[in-house]
């Protein structure tokens, strides 16, 4: 299961192999069944976890009991309720399995001590929470600037593999509309095709 981390690795950032060798001495391999949780709402988030195969969902429930998808995560993708793992305090969001997913998972302390051990990889990891606060900022401004139609098709263009493998309705909510009006963009978009 360390297999697909030790190439992602390698596309990211030079480490020797005794370097890989720790990391995946601190590593915890977890299999999840489709729809088995990862983690729940109000659990703590003690993990980081790397998607080595399959994919994840973040989520959290209103207080009508809608779900609001915030992140999919397939392969080569980190997911964790960030607030929750740096915090300590219970997690606000869910994560759990689309698909049948392998997972790398690495505790909080023991993830600080690879940083601090290891220093291309905190520079890897520093590089990879720039990238994800983009990510997050791009997302914000696109979801109040963007109508639903601009935001499917964004979706289908920035996220091809994603959207080939999750049900329509979650799609719809990681968007931030209706089934029905992405239902309706689909139907639309496929006639002028």
């Amino acid at each position: 299961m360390f297999e697909p981390f030790r190439k992602y690795l390698s596309e990211k950032v030079a480490l020797t192999d005794s370097q890989l060798q720790r990391i995946e001495s601190l590593a915890i391999t977890k299999h999840l069944r489709r729809k088995q949780f990862l983690l729940q709402e109000n659990d703590v988030s003690r993990h980081h976890t790397f998607v080595s195969n399959g994919c994840l969902r973040l989520f959290r429930i209103d207080l009508t009991g809608a779900e609001h998808i915030i992140k999919f995560a397939p392969e080569n993708w980190w997911v964790s309720d960030r607030e929750s793992l740096i915090t300590g305090q219970p997690a606000k969001s869910n994560i759990d399995a689309l698909e049948d997913t392998d997972v790398l998972q690495w505790t909080k302390d023991n993830f600080n001590r690879l940083l601090d051990e290891i220093p291309s990889y905190r520079d890897f990891h520093d590089k990879l929470i720039a990238r994800a606060l983009e990510a997050s900022t791009n997302r914000i401004y696109n979801n109040i600037s963007m109508n639903a139609q601009e935001k499917y098709e964004k979706f289908i263009k920035t996220y091809p593999s994603i959207f080939n493998r999750v049900p329509l309705h979650m799609v719809a909510s990681y968007l931030g509309v209706t089934r029905e009006t992405l239902t309706r963009i689909r139907t639309h978009a496929q006639n002028q095709d």
